[in-house]
Order: C-alpha cells, then structure tokens, then sequence
C-alpha cells in the first residue's frame, strides 16, 4: 500500500501546529531533503530526529540510506500519524513518546548516530546545551533554530551575536550556519527567519566536571557583559584567576577567545578541587 501524501495525512488526522509547543511544520519536501543531505552519507547511522509532528522531514529521514530513525514526539496528537507512518516501514522508524528535554537521547540507538531535527524553538536552546555535554555521542547535529539563535551558536568573538552559547558550542564543535529558510516555508509562517546550524563534535571532549566549570565561567561573564571581567567574574576569582591565565582584567567577555575561556574553566576546575 503506497504512503498518503503528507497533506491528505494532515488534512485526515486534523494535526495543527500547536504555538505552547514552539511547532511551525516544514512541510516541503525539497527543504527536507537539503536538510537531510546535511547529514552526508548516512549509510549504517542512527537518525535521532526531534518534534517530527506529521513527519515531513521523517519521511525524508526514510528515503535516506539512514539504518535506522528514532522521532521523539511528546504531542499526543501526531502519534497516530506518525504510527501509520512506522507502518510503512516497521524496521527502520520507531516512534519515541517522550520528552525530548528529559531524555537521554544518545541511549535511544547504536552508533555511528546523529540528530537531525526541525527543533521546537521554545526549547531550542536547552536541548543543544543537553546534546553538547554529550557530544562524544554524537557524530554530527544538523538542527534547525530561529535564525537568530543559529548565528548565535556560529558567532565569532568581538561580535555582538556572540556570548555563551558560542563558547560552548565551539568549544565542543565545529559550527556553521549550513541553510537559511524563510518562512513560507512553514506552517504557521513563523516570524522570523530560520536556518540549520551543523555541529561536528571535535575528537576530544571535556569531561564532566570541566564542562560544569565552563558554564559557570560563561553565566558569570556574559551574565554582566558590559562590564570589565574582574568585575564579573568578581564571584568565581576575578583578577587572581584572571592573572593566572594571563588575560587582562580590563577586557570584556566578548572579547575573549573560546580557548581563553577554556583557560579560565581549567583553571577554575583546579582551584575547586585544591
């Protein structure tokens, strides 16, 4: 039996972009696929896709080499669609009725994996920082943000895009902003323009307790970052872990290198451990 269009699915099943949830549905199939050859050969990969709602870009996920799909959905809404859909192809597309927030996504399937998502962009954020302390999991990310937040992720230093999520995102990835898309594309047209950023975890990662360090480093400096950084960072050392990393108290959080910050969350490690 050959698969509705996405269309008439949606038409039947009576599925609306929900705001409360951050939904807007890609709906194009040409968009999908571009986004899905982000991935590269996807031949043997685990595909972790979040939100898929009626599935646009999952049925794009499925006519990938890709060995294997997990959608984690929590609206209860699109299972019944999405289940029709694992219908077709019952060996390759498992239908994961969880909290993406509150999942471990990497435990969903083997490696070599990767995400492939149209993210819900009220949660957009939280989720990446999630994935990035698991980066070693991961052999890419291919997400979809507001286009704001994916220029964020990208950011160059002595920008005025680039602050915390920069750091750790290119602290623990490669990054760049691979598609922009419009918002026709989309249903509802959100009101900004969206894009995918591409993160390629790096070989090494920070462990643990070197990337709790980071974040607190991160939340102080860009939590005040007008100000100059021995006032700032005034509540994890201020001037002496400055000075032990030889950076000049007088600059300002933006100006700082990723590797300068990882200087600083080393250091700052070491001390809480001394």
């Amino acid at each position: 039996m050959s698969l509705p269009s996405l269309k008439d699915t949606i038409q039947a099943h009576g599925l609306d972009a929900k705001k409360s949830l951050g939904q807007h549905f890609l709906l194009d199939p040409g968009i999908c696929a571009r986004i899905v050859s982000l991935g590269g050969d996807l031949t043997g990969r685990s595909v972790v896709e979040i939100g898929p709602g009626p599935g646009g870009l999952t049925r794009a996920l499925l006519e990938s080499p890709a060995a294997r799909v997990d959608a984690v959905e929590i609206d209860e809404r699109a299972w019944p669609l999405l289940d029709e859909l694992a219908e077709h192809y019952p060996d390759r597309l498992h239908v994961v009725r969880q909290d993406a927030l509150k999942l471990d996504a990497a435990s969903l399937a083997p490696a070599p994996r990767q995400i492939i998502a149209n993210l819900p962009y009220n949660v957009a954020t939280p989720l990446l920082v999630g994935w990035l302390k698991q980066a070693a999991s991961w052999e890419r990310l291919s997400l979809m943000f507001q286009l704001e937040v994916a220029e964020r992720i990208c950011a160059a230093p002595d920008t005025s895009t680039y602050g915390r999520l920069a750091v750790l995102a290119q602290w623990c990835a490669s990054c760049s902003v691979a598609l922009r898309i419009p918002p026709g594309a989309f249903s509802p047209p959100p009101k900004v323009h969206s894009a995918v950023a591409v993160l390629i975890p790096h070989a090494e990662q920070p462990e643990p307790a070197l990337f709790r360090a980071m974040e607190r480093v991160t939340a102080a400096a860009f939590g005040q970052r007008r100000k100059m950084l021995r006032s700032s960072l005034k509540s994890i050392g201020g001037e002496a872990l400055l000075g032990e990393a030889g950076i000049d108290p007088t600059r300002r959080a933006e100006t700082l290198s990723v590797a300068e910050f990882a200087r600083l969350a080393e250091l700052h490690l070491a001390r809480s451990r001394s």
